[in-house]
């Protein structure tokens, strides 16, 4: 009897399930506040070279600024350039400015929808300005760290021990960048936080299906999808509310210490609470007729591949096959969402609203996705999403920055279908892995995630030399991983493979 059978035997998706699902669903929502945080603690304010001090000028204030900051094309201060001496004749109709430098004396930063950020701070600005995209780099490189690591430990260690430390370990990372006193340390502390958070989405996801029936194993990954959304619609409500980049930072990092405290009540082999579950949904008699023979006999058929979980990911012809479609996949899928979703201010539009509107598309997107996957398969909606999302973004390319509304459009429409896409994935990667290794194939995918968010804002930088570059590279390589994802086997209404033997049966 396989633990599918035996998980249908005690009561499927019984009550026991419900309330776990929904135990760690509840820290997932706080994922997106943390993943898209910068959007709001290093929003770039409006801002332009502090004005030299003016010889004999009683006050600054009696100094034009015309006098000392150059108009960009716009007639609007330029922020990284001043006058190295004030240019009085400007003051005239017809006069013109000469003699530019740097910004000396620092800068001035105005009120308005960023007035508190780390910008403001510690200056990250002009010469700075790739400062900003290094901190994001930074917490990215740390979820790339954890997802390998984490997923190595959580498969030797258990779920429960590894995720119930990641909790105490974001809260931890939070409260410290939240009361940062430098640059560097705020960086560290992010890098400590995005190593937890690996960990709490990882674990989470194999914690979850492990116990869910393979007929609702669907709902519950749009579910957890979901939850993710919810807390894209929390952080615009939180950062509307905290514009200050510390209480914010604070807000979205503490409720991890309350969920650190519950995940003790986490159940840790699903193989070895089988006769707890029947009894909760109301299957004693069933769970009392499980022998001890059996349960072992399953355990047994788990242990870890001999030579380790890694080289068991890539030793047979199918599970080479099965990696090598997993990377695809998750790195493209978060490689363009990044480069997406960390632009907000790009396109023109409030950063509050933006960041709802792309919140709200996640909610049609991912309940297509779930109908999608449900019916025509996991291969399908998989390589649908992605190839969607690759022609949006290509499509952004020709249309011109005036249109913004187009532009919007498209966008959103585009990162509709990589929520889409991520919601597929964690779905058909926990299916495509043996149970044995299952952790660290799923780490695996979050690895090669993280490398693609990672890389997303160094071809954004490219802009600056070549404007078509980023969304030409952001559309082709879900496209690529499209046309990859559909070499993959399909999963749906087959049971969850135990043995590398099992997957290569497939």
């Amino acid at each position: 009897m396989t633990f599918v059978e035996l998980l249908a035997l005690l009561g499927g998706m019984g009550r026991f399930q419900v309330r776990y699902v929904a135990a760690l669903a509840a820290p997932l929502l706080m994922l997106a506040s943390h993943n898209l945080l910068q959007n709001f603690t290093a929003g770039v304010p409006d801002h332009h070279c502090r004005p030299r001090a003016v010889t004999n000028a009683t006050a600054m204030a009696d100094v034009p600024l015309v006098v000392t900051i150059p108009s960009d094309g716009q007639r609007r201060p330029q922020r990284c350039r001043r006058y190295v001496e004030p240019q009085w004749h400007l003051l005239d109709v017809n006069g013109t400015g000469g003699g530019y430098g740097p910004c000396r004396d620092g800068w001035v930063y105005h009120d308005g929808v960023f007035a508190h950020t780390i910008i403001s701070e510690w200056d990250l600005v002009c010469e700075a300005k790739t400062l900003r995209q290094l901190a994001q780099s930074i917490y990215m490189a740390g979820i790339l760290l954890g997802s390998g690591v984490v997923g190595i430990l959580s498969d030797k260690l258990g779920r429960r021990l590894l995720l119930s430390w990641c909790y105490l370990q974001l809260g931890a990372a939070g409260v410290g960048t939240a009361v940062a006193p430098t640059f560097i340390i705020y960086c560290i502390c992010r890098f400590l936080g995005g190593v937890a958070m690996a960990g709490v989405s990882l674990n989470s996801a194999s914690l979850c299906m492990e116990w869910i029936p393979t007929s609702a194993r669907a709902a519950v990954g749009t579910l957890n999808g979901y939850s993710y959304t919810a807390g894209q619609f929390l952080l615009a409500a939180v950062a509307f509310a905290l514009p200050r980049w510390r209480q914010l930072q604070l807000a979205v990092s503490a409720p991890f210490f309350l969920f650190f405290l519950y995940s003790w009540f986490f159940v840790e082999s699903a193989r070895w609470q089988l006769i707890s579950v029947a009894r909760i949904n109301g299957r004693k008699e069933e769970g009392e007729k499980l022998s001890e023979e059996t349960l072992r006999a399953m355990v047994c058929r788990e242990e870890p591949m001999p030579g380790g979980a890694l080289p068991a990911l890539v030793r047979t012809p199918g599970m080479r096959i099965v990696s090598c479609g997993v990377c695809f996949v998750w790195f493209s899928t978060s490689f363009a969402y990044y480069g997406l979703a960390m632009d907000l201010q790009g396109f023109g539009v409030d950063v509050y609203l933006s960041q709802l509107i792309f919140a709200a598309v996640d909610i049609p997107a991912k309940l297509v996705s779930v109908v999608v996957i449900s019916g025509a398969g996991r291969r399908v909606a998989q390589a649908a999403a992605l190839g969607l999302a690759g022609i949006c973004i290509l499509a952004n390319a020709i249309v011109p920055m005036e249109l913004r509304v187009p532009r919007m459009a498209l966008a959103v429409v585009g990162k509709g279908a990589l929520a889409a896409s991520f919601n597929c994935a964690y779905i058909f990667t926990g299916e495509l892995f043996p149970t044995a290794i299952r952790q660290t194939g799923m780490g695996l995918g979050g690895s090669m995630a993280r490398v693609g968010s990672m890389v997303a804002p160094l071809v954004r930088m490219g802009a600056d030399v070549a404007p078509l570059l980023p969304p030409i590279v952001y559309g082709a390589a879900p496209i690529v991983a499209a046309i990859a994802a559909l070499f993959l086997p399909e999963t749906r209404n087959a049971p969850l493979p135990e043995t590398v033997e099992d997957v290569e049966r497939r």
